[in-house]
């Protein structure tokens, strides 16, 4: 909040009219960036004393001028102060907005048009949302009062004050303050934006502040287990059913795709006769809301029977008995220490197993797998298909054979 800030009065001579008059001008400068207002005030260029900043003379007329330009300025200082005990961001510009717009109308907050915006998404879990995109927003919006505390010392801002250099700025913070790395850089971001375009479709901006921001979320690299892990980890003998239990319920998801949170809630319900008379599972992805088919592997009709007299499956009408995900993850890297899986094992790990191993390196369309997958975008699905050095291998060896 520490700025510097500067007054200063001066006649436009490049405007004088036809009288010979010029008008005097207001510029108000904030850490070096300058805006000028106009004092509509006309006066004798001859007349103006430049380092005083006021016209020269006793006539009643000069009088007027020179007062009417003193309450000018302490109109600005008082709209400066003010700002300052509001603990409002003080720039040329929002300082310009406030003196002419008037003390009393303050404008959009963007925490408060962020808050708000979260609180009509939890209304909405279940319904348009997933809990899990409610967690987002609010970690973003944590995120953003930190900023504005490190940046500005400032509990709020007007939403006029965002600007590109506000968003390099939040950028630089999140990974140099937070840690955070390029890709969760850049989907905080993602999420800021969306109430930064609620701002624009309201009218409350009139610049997309991002427009010059290009981030590029980087490729990281997806660890699945090859046919001889998972081979080893379905025959190995384990310590207790509850580690059997979890080992189980991870491999479900490499027969199936599935993850954690669509396996959690997976009905026996939901497991039907498709269209070639064999069993799938019917059901949608609570990510995305978006439907997933999948036809059932024998080792996933084998996995789920297993549970079927399991007692939270009979009472809540589950697929399995799931565990929480921190204890699923927990009992994972158990699971591969055993199977002497060199991997930092996690439950989505069996949701890359089922896109690359299991259906890609097989011969399982991409088009097939992305419908099996529940994705949106089939550029989603490519991402493993770049990572199966094998399957080109298998391509190239019987291009070959035909060359």
């Amino acid at each position: 909040m520490n700025k510097s800030f500067n007054l200063l009065f001066y006649v436009k001579r490049s405007k004088t009219n036809a009288e010979g008059l010029t008008p005097v001008y207001l510029h108000i400068t904030v850490d070096g960036v300058r805006i000028e207002i106009s004092s509509k005030r006309y006066v004798n260029p001859a007349k103006w004393n430049t380092n005083g900043q006021k016209l020269t003379g006793n006539n009643e007329d000069t009088k007027s001028v020179n007062a009417y330009l003193k309450t000018l300025e302490h109109q600005v200082f008082d709209v400066h102060r003010d700002m300052i005990e509001r603990k409002l961001l003080i720039t040329a510009s929002n300082l310009k907005d406030r003196l002419l717009g008037g003390k009393t109308s303050p404008g959009k907050m963007l925490v408060t048009i962020f808050q708000e915006h979260n609180r009509q998404v939890a209304a909405l879990i279940g319904k348009e949302y997933a809990k899990g995109t409610l967690d987002r927003y609010e970690t973003s919006l944590k995120h953003t009062q930190s900023f504005l505390k490190w940046k500005f010392n400032s509990t709020d801002i007007e939403i006029r004050a965002i600007d590109h250099e506000f968003i390099i700025s939040y950028d630089f913070y999140l990974r140099s303050e937070k840690s955070c790395n390029n890709n969760s850089t850049v989907k905080y971001l993602k999420n800021f934006k969306k109430i930064i375009l609620i701002c624009i479709a309201n009218g409350w901006l009139d610049k997309d502040p991002f427009v010059n921001y290009k981030p590029k979320v980087k490729e990281v690299k997806r660890d699945f287990l090859n046919a001889e892990e998972l081979e080893v980890m379905a025959n190995k003998h384990l310590v207790s059913d509850r580690v059997s239990q979890v080992r189980d319920i991870f491999l479900f998801s490499c027969y199936t795709g599935l993850a954690y949170a669509d396996v959690k809630k997976l009905k026996r319900s939901e497991i039907v006769t498709g269209i070639d008379g064999q069993k799938w599972v019917y059901t949608s992805r609570q990510k995305t809301d978006t439907s997933s088919r999948i036809p059932l592997l024998p080792q996933a009709m084998e996995l789920m029977a297993k549970y079927e007299d399991h007692p939270q499956c009979v009472n809540d009408g589950l697929l399995l008995p799931v565990l929480s995900n921190q204890k699923m993850n927990s009992y994972l890297k158990e699971i591969a220490d055993a199977c002497g899986i060199n991997k930092e094992l996690t439950y989505h790990i069996a949701r890359h197993t089922f896109a690359t191993n299991v259906t890609l390196a097989n011969g399982v369309s991409i088009e097939s797998v992305s419908k099996m997958l529940g994705h949106t975008n089939i550029k989603t699905t490519q991402h493993y298909a770049k990572i199966l050095d094998m399957k080109v291998a298998q391509d190239m060896s019987k291009l070959r054979q035909i060359y």
